[in-house]
């Protein structure tokens, strides 16, 4: 009895050891592709950064605007990151302490924590010079703006096939318009936009940013390129509008052919913002983006701070003033305060929003 005790313990033994080393086998192989996939593909750390990648629906590209520059507008489209080489953040006309030595759109949001939406991005050279950093970069025949990253396209999936997305485009400059006589609302830094208001894949209006508002139509509208509308871009305003010629904007929502404040659009260069541009999808509840690549920065999506200058004050020679009005004033703010979760296809600015169902200016 106790000779087949001693089998028995033995075998159970055996079978311990056994299994034991199955199970180290088993360990030691995940560990070691674990290690190969370090090796190879960047880490777990990358392979979690793919997870949170976004998808962009096919349709916001194929459904994207075409824009025209005006022909007479020396300032094309601009390179987003390279603003923050030309410029320096500012408070009150005072450099910012503890401010990174070098600003990138990575990590442009710290100046959060620095001064918030009181800092400016300020030109390190006299803009009365004309550096021609401003003058940004003419689209190629094929629409592209070569070596400048120009646009932000970004995406809010409201649920139930309702989409928005926003088509931001970016100018290192924004040149005023003449009226009487004087050159008005001069500043560095200008974002401009159209929205896309999407069902179930399908467009069902557009909006053009114009200035301090803008105006909404149906897509059905519209003037097209294939299916792509079309908007026109306002000589050194950059003010988007549905129709090329002369547009007058001194009253908000109402678009006169003549007046005191003239936007003029024609057919310069055709630009495709869809070709040189950061893409993301934003999440209203959280207020967050995640980019569509991971080389995609975000950083400057969250910056609070103005894209430009601080007005120049009175006492600066730069500035003119004419009825209360600057030649020169403040920087804009960025794509983050474009209303991106918007209930209307309008921003919610307390003005009625018209969605016309009739192309005109």
């Amino acid at each position: 009895m106790d000779d087949l005790d001693e089998i028995k313990d033995t075998a159970g033994a055996r079978r311990f050891r056994i299994s034991t080393a199955l199970v180290m086998l088993v360990i030691f192989s995940l560990f070691a592709i674990l290690i190969e996939v370090v090796r190879t593909d960047g880490g777990l750390l990358k392979m979690a950064e793919k997870r949170q990648i976004a998808t962009i629906p096919p349709y916001v590209l194929s459904y994207a605007p075409l824009v025209w520059t005006m022909s007479k507008d020396p300032y094309y489209p601009s390179d987003i990151g390279a603003q923050l080489l030309h410029t320096k953040p500012e408070v009150n006309f005072t450099a910012v302490a503890g401010a990174p030595s070098s600003l990138t759109l990575d990590n442009v949001d710290v100046l959060n924590g620095l001064g918030g939406a009181d800092v400016y991005l300020t030109s390190v050279d006299d803009i009365t010079k004309n550096p021609s950093w401003l003058y940004g970069v003419a689209p190629d025949a094929s629409g592209k703006t070569e070596g400048a990253v120009s646009a932000v396209i970004i995406v809010n999936d409201h649920g139930a096939g309702n989409v928005d997305s926003f088509y931001m485009y970016f100018n290192a400059y924004n040149q005023g318009n003449v009226i009487l006589g004087q050159e008005l609302g001069d500043h560095v830094g200008d974002w401009e936009h159209n929205m896309i208001r999407f069902k179930n894949g399908k467009p069902q209006t557009v909006w053009y940013s114009q200035h301090n508002n803008g105006e909404a139509f149906t897509y059905a509208a519209v003037e097209k390129q294939g299916q792509r509308p079309v908007a026109y871009s306002a000589q050194g305003s950059h003010a988007v509008y549905a129709t090329t010629g002369t547009h007058d904007h001194t009253i908000p929502d109402l678009n006169l052919p003549v007046g005191f404040a003239e936007d003029h659009c024609d057919k310069g260069k055709l630009w495709d913002p869809t070709l040189s541009a950061y893409m993301y999808s934003f999440d209203a509840s959280s207020s967050s983006f995640t980019p569509a690549a991971g080389s995609n920065p975000v950083g400057f999506l969250n910056y609070n701070g103005k894209w430009g200058d601080q007005q120049y004050p009175d006492s600066d020679s730069r500035q003119k003033k004419f009825f209360g009005n600057g030649k020169y004033t403040g920087g804009p703010t960025g794509p983050k305060d474009k209303q991106l979760n918007r209930t209307n296809v309008c921003p919610d600015n307390n003005l009625p929003c018209i969605i016309r169902p009739v192309r005109g200016p």
